[in-house]
């Protein structure tokens, strides 16, 4: 068919004096440039609405310009980058994680991000006493959208321990790099408040929260944390196996795990019924309670605990007594 159509047209247009001809293709011509330029400003028909766009820390205008063609936000870079530049808000454009409710210009889209609005609210997470790592990354990637959980567990993997449990906001899309450094430094924060105790105390630091992230699974209250630090001390210091149960909750990675005879026998570092001493790294994360228990242990000759079906913790000097104690309480 060609452009036959545009015959009668052509025909028209050469019928018309030579200022008149001007006239009307000038016409034409800022028709065509405007609707090109309105086409380039406009949201493109498969807007990510609700998507999350994350744009990395100390990126550029142009860094900006080009996520967000690559992600369907903006049909033109340049026109991205000519508004920021007439708006003055080049130099104001702030990196994170965006959520768009609904489709935007690019005028639009200069304006919410050069002034900072993410459209998001942070996730609120609570991160409770005695998680392991492993714990607190199912939680984070339940509750955190856009939450990296293999990052997370890369960039954590030498922080058991250290990963202070307590309230935290975060939002979508979170570094885990910067997740990790914010659990970390609640911890340094924590423990400062109670410096004068750890210094007391003639165990190394990194004992010191073995020994909390122990307690933290093995009792409840300031009170019975206390006795249990007692204890696990005393047996350390008599050469005595600890038999920690809760050591082999972490090899399996199940709270309340209960060991069976193989796990008994078995050859893992944790297993502190063939290991003396402390096992070679914390089995959770304590909270303060647990590391001021650990530091300020109970005074006490006894060197065996249970806590019985009434849900509360009995003590014994000697294994006969612990045997006692067994058959009143668990048998």
């Amino acid at each position: 068919m060609g452009l036959h159509f545009l015959k009668p047209y052509i025909a028209g247009l050469r019928a018309l004096s030579y200022s008149r001809r001007l006239i009307v293709v000038g016409l034409l011509l800022f028709t065509l440039i405007t609707f090109g330029v309105a086409w380039r400003f406009s949201a493109p028909p498969a807007f990510p609405t609700d998507a999350l766009i994350t744009i990395p820390a100390d990126s550029s205008a142009r860094d900006f310009a080009r996520i967000l063609k690559s992600d369907g936000v903006i049909r033109s870079s340049s026109a991205f980058l000519i508004l920021a530049r007439i708006s003055g808000l080049d130099h104001s454009l702030d990196p994170g994680t965006y959520v768009f409710k609904e489709p935007m210009n690019v005028t639009g889209i200069v304006s919410y991000i050069g002034h900072g609005r993410h459209g998001i609210s942070p996730a609120r997470v609570t991160l409770t006493e005695g998680m392991t790592t492993s714990d607190i990354a199912i939680t984070l990637d339940e509750n955190v959208p856009g939450f990296d959980k293999p990052a997370f567990l890369t960039a954590a993997s030498t922080s058991e321990g250290y990963l202070f449990p307590d309230t935290y906001f975060f939002m979508p899309g979170e570094s885990p790099d910067d997740v990790v450094v914010r659990l970390r430094s609640r911890f340094s924060e924590q423990i400062a408040t109670i410096t004068p105790e750890i210094l007391a105390s003639p165990h190394s630091f990194s004992d010191v929260v073995i020994m909390a992230s122990i307690l933290e699974r093995e009792a409840k209250t300031l009170t019975d944390k206390r006795m249990v630090a007692g204890i696990l001390w005393n047996r350390i210091r008599k050469g005595l196996p600890l038999q920690v149960d809760a050591a082999f909750g972490y090899i399996h990675d199940e709270n309340g795990y209960t060991p069976t005879a193989l796990d008994l026998q078995s050859d893992s570092p944790y297993n502190t019924y063939r290991n003396k001493g402390l096992p070679p790294g914390p089995i959770s994360n304590p909270g303060l309670e647990s590391l001021l228990a650990a530091v300020t242990p109970t005074k006490t000759d006894d060197l065996y605990y249970l806590t019985g079906r009434d849900g509360l913790m009995h003590y014994a000097k000697t294994f006969e007594e612990h045997k006692k104690n067994r058959a009143l309480y668990l048998d």
